[in-house]
């Protein structure tokens, strides 16, 4: 779930292999890719495809380059790419707290606490508590979001122009081949055709034959 089996490398290539094989236009496709990279970004665990499905009708993408959009996140990259998002979201919003570790995870246990707690008084005498949902919320949640837009457009739209050029040279070599693959086999069964006509009428052939000009 962290590290693929494969590295990061074979995984990167897996991905870049099956967005190129996406059967649509390369603006299409690149639309779909800076649809799904941009959901990628953004703090929506658990919808991200959801997400990525809605944003690539939005701009209408296609939807399978924007599902393997969002593969543009791992967790070893994610906590970097977060801190860099609060602490941009904290700056546009005004909010005068420590990024630090300890904080974060405070937040968090805050948030994990009172969830729990909530569920629980579902099914008790007890009254829920939303201190620090609401902390979590306005200081983790909404930060990392509005955080993330900038940077997630800017690198999502670096995407997107890479992929017109990449995607439209690989659908015009596979254009070439399957061109290729066809006269090859058009002359392959031409010859074949010519060769069982040969054979099924071989006076024909050889009163063709004796009639050439120049022979004996």
């Amino acid at each position: 779930m962290v590290y693929p089996r494969g590295g990061f490398k074979r995984a990167t290539r897996y991905v870049i292999h099956r967005m190129r094989r996406v059967p649509d236009t390369p603006h299409r496709v690149a639309r779909g890719i800076f649809a799904g990279c941009l959901v990628g970004f953004l703090p929506l665990p658990g919808l991200q495809f959801v997400g990525a499905w809605l944003a690539a009708r939005l701009v209408r993408g296609n939807i399978l380059a924007a599902l393997l959009g969002t593969f543009n996140t791992n967790p070893l990259t994610t906590p970097f790419f977060a801190v860099l998002a609060m602490t941009l979201g904290h700056w546009i919003m005004g909010i005068q707290a420590p990024l630090n570790a300890d904080y974060i995870a405070s937040a968090f246990a805050h948030a994990g606490a009172d969830l729990w707690f909530n569920v629980k008084a579902i099914f008790g005498p007890e009254t829920a508590r939303w201190g620090g949902l609401k902390q979590f919320w306005h200081e983790i949640y909404v930060p990392y979001f509005i955080g993330a837009l900038l940077p997630g457009i800017v690198l999502s739209a670096i995407a997107y122009w890479l992929t017109i050029p990449l995607v439209s040279a690989y659908q015009k070599a596979r254009a070439a081949k399957a061109k290729d693959r066809h006269e090859r086999r058009r002359k392959i069964k031409a010859a074949l055709t010519e060769a069982a006509h040969r054979l099924a009428h071989p006076r024909e052939t050889a009163a063709g034959d004796d009639s050439r000009p120049g022979e004996p």
